[in-house]
């Protein structure tokens, strides 16, 4: 029996398949069939998605995409930008629908099925380091923005992506890149069947360094592997993913801007060259996926074991005037957990429904998380360090209804219970917390009409705190006039509540545009700062905005891409110091074409606008607007050879990669100083790459 159904055609077919299609296209997972099923499964996603402002991202846009950091491939994201306040072996700051998310509080992000955000982290909460990233080995981006996926937990109030790494290659291929500033980078990778009709085994070793164009050369060192067995496809089959990264690196962090425009210091100058630090990584994942006629199940685990050392100086010698301000954060820890689901499919009353229930569960056996005072790298005091254990279980449940040929609707609840077990070197710091919080999601689909659906998303939220802010109960910071004294404890759990509508429309085939209307609350709670071991106070805040997307398939291999996100985001509580969140992007934009039509020649074109943002409650300062350009061509001299150029900030823009507001203190100064601190965009880079297929 042979089932076949366009999705751009908007046919509803019988029973489940075409209700189920959502959920399964987003997971990678085939229609269940009885002998085969054809699907059209076209980009625009009319027919499958559950929101305006979800979609994905293949391999082969990838390709064509000039890429800086490996942490961009996320900017395929639309209104995301990917930023760097430091050096290359730290986590990048990213920014999305008016968050200044640091290094990934509220944006979550799994790779082969692994979350990467880690709470309780040594600099920051849902720390993401994608710098193990290797871009020649994804082959899909799935993105959802706001809260309304019931397999999405903590950290994804803003936004999520799941990246997926190839099973097989085409063919093995040895690739390297060349630049100055002793830029180097070699990439081998290769698949074969271990045996006659057997798993495929997949492998990739990438290597590389670089001295970046500061003062103080970054001297990065990477080294980073893959290997990957697998069987059948991500929706029906099996693979076990082994990886392993080590990196270390000087950090050039950002500088005031005082001292630049004095003078004294270059625009890629450091105020301590001793900053940087090591970083190292090593895996074990494995994911499992089954359908049939009756429903479909999904599986996986990890195992992590993660360190890191990380020495930072943003006041220079505000608290220490003779030995400087720098510190040290340290993080060791294990984390092991997995995930499971299962769909099964039904006929209720002559509608097609779904009904999805599913659970995860993770722990992070942290080692050790501690903060100290260090100079040029040598620890002379601690602030605090801890141990933790921390405890997350989820479920979940879903139901999906196509109540109409053209309506279609999604309910669904999610359910986290946490537990904290915290052991402090200050006695008064440690102690147990349990939190719990449920979550409901909801979705409405109208259409298609005209090519046209409309969509009405509704969903709560939330990111936990530091485990170390739900015991604290004094300040443990020599450094602070109020050391000793009593420090309030956060709430575990802070809750988002968001909302969208939106529309998608197919103007002519390979012409999409999609719009969104949303809003984000995000309730009052303390936060802890790892730069300081201690809580402050947050605000309630809000966030809203408007999002447009435009794709445009030209012709075979030729397309055209716009997105433009502008949002407000502000406090609600009314408070005299100003209602502006600091960091927080009021508008994005970018664009780009990219050709590969299978000839010789072939590329891509981007260009990135990240509009002014205020750097105070009050908008009294604010930073500039950037605009940044990349170019990329490549030629293929013949099936073997290819070669290929990427030119990064083709204008040579001199603006700033992030700008922040604080005091600091020169070595030279006998006050501090609140002044603008900028870490420079990268000058124009020419990088030459050559890959030989084997």
């Amino acid at each position: 029996m042979k089932i076949k159904f366009s999705i751009r055609a908007g046919v509803v077919c019988p029973l489940p398949w075409l209700l189920s299609f959502a959920t399964a296209a987003w997971a990678g997972i085939d229609m269940p069939t009885l002998d085969t099923v054809e699907v059209e499964a076209a980009a625009d996603l009319l027919g499958v998605a559950g929101s305006a402002s979800e979609g994905s991202v293949g391999a082969s846009q990838l390709a064509r995409r000039p890429l800086l950091r490996a942490a961009e491939v996320l900017e395929t994201v639309p209104g995301l930008v990917v930023s760097q306040h430091s050096g290359d072996g730290k986590a990048n700051q990213y920014y999305l629908r008016g968050f200044n998310l640091d290094h990934g509080t509220d944006f979550a992000t799994w790779l082969v099925g692994m979350p990467l955000n880690l709470p309780t982290h040594a600099h920051g909460q849902g720390y993401t380091d994608l710098n193990f990233l290797i871009p020649e080995l994804v082959s899909v981006v799935r993105y959802r923005k706001g809260p309304y996926a019931v397999d999405e937990g903590d950290f994804a109030a803003a936004g999520a992506a799941h990246i997926d790494y190839r099973r097989r290659l085409a063919q093995p291929f040895v690739q390297v890149e060349a630049a100055r500033h002793d830029y180097r980078r070699l990439l081998a990778a290769g698949s074969g069947p271990v045996a006659e009709g057997g798993p495929t085994l997949l492998g990739a070793v990438e290597l590389a360094r670089n001295d970046g164009p500061w003062s103080e050369p970054e001297g990065l060192r990477r080294a980073n592997g893959v290997v990957r067995l697998s069987s059948g496809s991500a929706s029906h089959g099996w693979s076990l993913t082994a990886m392993a990264y080590t990196s270390r690196w000087s950090a050039t962090d950002q500088v005031p801007r005082r001292a630049v425009d004095a003078g004294g210091l270059g625009r890629f100058g450091s105020l301590d060259p001793s900053s940087g630090g090591t970083t190292r990584r090593a895996s074990l994942s494995g994911e499992w996926a089954h359908g049939d006629a009756t429903g479909r199940s999904r599986a996986s685990a990890y195992l992590v074991d993660y360190r890191l050392d990380l020495f930072s100086n943003f006041t220079y010698a505000l608290d220490n005037p003779l030995r400087g301000d720098q510190f040290e954060q340290v993080d060791r820890r294990q984390i092991g957990g997995g995930a499971g689901s299962r769909t099964w499919f039904a006929d209720w009353a002559g509608r097609p429904l779904a009904l999805t229930l599913g659970g995860d569960l993770r722990h992070d056996r942290i080692g050790q998380v501690g903060l100290f005072l260090s100079e040029a790298r040598r620890r002379y005091a601690g602030v605090r360090s801890d141990r933790v254990d921390q405890t997350r279980a989820g479920v979940f449940g879903e139901v999906q209804v196509q109540w109409s040929p053209r309506l279609r609707g999604v309910a669904g609840l999610r359910a986290d219970q946490y537990r904290f077990a915290v052991s402090s070197d200050t006695a008064q710091n440690s102690g147990e917390r349990d939190a719990f919080l449920a979550a409901p999601k909801l979705g409405l689909v109208l259409g298609p009409w005209a090519q046209t659906e409309l969509y009405a998303n509704y969903g709560h939220g939330f990111h936990s705190n530091d485990a170390r802010g739900t015991t604290i109960r004094v300040n443990p910071d020599p450094r602070s006039p109020e050391f000793g004294q009593p420090v309030a404890p956060v709430r575990p759990l802070v809750r988002a509540r968001g909302a969208e509508l939106g529309l998608r429309s197919v103007l002519a085939p390979g012409w999409t545009n999609t719009v969104v209307l949303w809003r984000l609350d995000l309730a009052s709670e303390l936060l802890f700062v790892g730069d300081a071991g201690i809580t402050e106070p947050s605000r309630p805040s809000r966030r809203q905005g408007l999002e447009w997307r435009h794709d445009w398939l030209v012709a075979a291999g030729i397309g055209v891409d716009a997105d433009l996100a502008v949002s407000s985001a502000r406090f609600r509580d009314g408070e005299a110091a100003g209602s502006r969140v600091p960091g927080a992007v009021a508008a994005v934009a970018s664009a780009g074409a990219s050709f590969d039509a299978g000839g010789r020649w072939f590329g891509g074109f981007r260009v990135r606008y990240v509009g002014s943002r205020p750097l105070v409650e009050d908008n009294s300062v604010r930073s500039a607007p950037s605009t940044l350009t990349n170019l990329k061509v490549g030629y293929r001299l013949d099936r073997q050879i290819t070669l290929s150029l990427d030119v990064l900030n083709l204008f040579d823009r001199k603006v700033s990669d992030i700008d922040y507001y604080y005091e600091s203190q020169l070595k030279t100064e006998a006050a501090p100083v609140a002044d603008i601190h900028s870490h420079p965009a990268e000058p124009r880079t020419l990088r030459l790459g050559v890959r030989v297929a084997l």
